[in-house]
This record gives C-alpha cells, structure tokens and sequence, in this order.
C-alpha cells in the first residue's frame, strides 16, 4: 500500500493510475477476481479505464443497456456499494442475473469522485460469492482514496499548466498590439478583451489569432 502511495504522488496520466489501483485491489483483496474504473459523462456515455482484464468492461457495458447496478449507483449515489451475492441481490434484478449468468457473483463499488463533467467509480468484482470484510471493505476505500487524489491533482496540475500556456500567449499578444498600434499595455489588453466581447471569442484564443497574424 506504501508503495502504491508512493507511485500515484509521481506525475503519471490518468489512466496509469487506474490501471495501477485496480492491479493492487486485485493483488491485495482476497476475493477480488478483476478490476476497472468506470466513468459516466455528463452526456450518459460509459467508459471503462484501467481494467485488470475484459471483464469490467463487459459489465460496464451490461450496465449501460440495463440502466442498473452497483458500479452506477457508486458513481452518482453511493459511496460504497456492496454485493456479497448477486443470486440474491434484489437492488437491481435484472443486472444481478445477468452478472451471475457470466460468472460474477460478488462486487465491491466505490465512488471516486463527481464533478460538474463526469462521475467515477472504483469496481472490484468476485468470481465466488463473498462477505466482505470490513478489512476488506476498508482497503477499497484507501485504494479508491488513492486513485482519487491523484487523478484530482492530474487534472489540477493539467488545468494550471493549461492556464499558464494562457497568460502567456496573452502576454505575447499584447506586446504585438502594443508595438504596432503605439498603445501601452492597459490599452492593449482592453483592445483584446473588446475584441473578445464582440465576437463572443475566448480571449486566449484572441491572443492566437494576433499571435497568428504577426509579420
């Protein structure tokens, strides 16, 4: 776990983290027969990430059809959503039956996070029937912690240095307007940002366009 730790705080894309969680629920959860994250979209559309094999998927894509399951409802409505056996799981029959008639008897869901954009979350599934302990249970929650924290600070960090690359093609642009029209750099900047108004134009790609247009 110490080691798992030590990986998500290195820089890496989402998608390795994914893939690293789901590798270490399977290594370190007894029970635990296969692996992925599911993420719901704004728009409704399901995708799967970092699974320890097809089988994630396969069930990613019965929930979508059936509209049912745990791996849903841990993403928009649960924190943690636990199956001990889905022959006799009443919360969403259709998807239950469906789940043992390919194998799958037991699960573990686990929401990761929910923005404004889309819904994650963390799905262990068991070949067997299982009762989770709440060992068991606990280091799904650290695991999904993990993945969580680190794909919140991925995007932050992807977010700052987008902003950056912003700022500073602002900052260019306005040195070109401020050399060819003669005007200081508060001038330059309300030319821009009049500019961006009018045509209802994101200012950084308005800085592009005079960036563009240079010589």
């Amino acid at each position: 776990m110490a080691d798992l730790a030590r990986s998500v705080a290195v820089p890496r894309s989402s998608e390795e983290i994914f893939a690293e969680v789901s590798a270490a629920a399977v290594e370190l959860i007894p029970g635990v027969d296969a692996a992925g994250v599911l993420l719901i979209t704004k728009g409704g559309k399901f995708e799967s990430h970092g699974a320890t094999s097809a089988l994630p998927h396969e069930l990613d894509e019965l929930q979508h059809t059936l509209q049912e399951g745990p791996c849903m409802s841990a993403a928009l409505q649960d924190l943690v959503v636990r199956t001990d056996d889905f022959r006799s799981e009443t919360r969403w029959p259709a998807y239950s039956a469906a789940a043992a008639e390919i194998g799958v008897l037991s699960g573990l869901s686990y929401r990761l996070y929910t923005s404004a954009r889309t819904a994650g979350a963390l799905n262990l599934f068991g070949v067997q029937p299982k009762t989770w302990s709440p060992e068991e249970v606990t280091t799904g929650s650290v695991l999904a912690a993990h993945a969580a924290a680190a794909v919140v600070a991925h995007w932050q960090g992807a977010q700052l240095e987008s902003a950056l690359l912003s700022r500073d093609r602002i900052g260019q642009a306005k040195g070109i307007i401020m050399e060819r029209f003669d005007v200081d750099d508060v001038r330059a900047f309300e030319m821009m940002r009049k500019l961006s108004q009018d045509g209802n134009t994101p200012l950084v790609d308005i800085a592009q366009q005079v960036i563009d247009t240079r010589g």
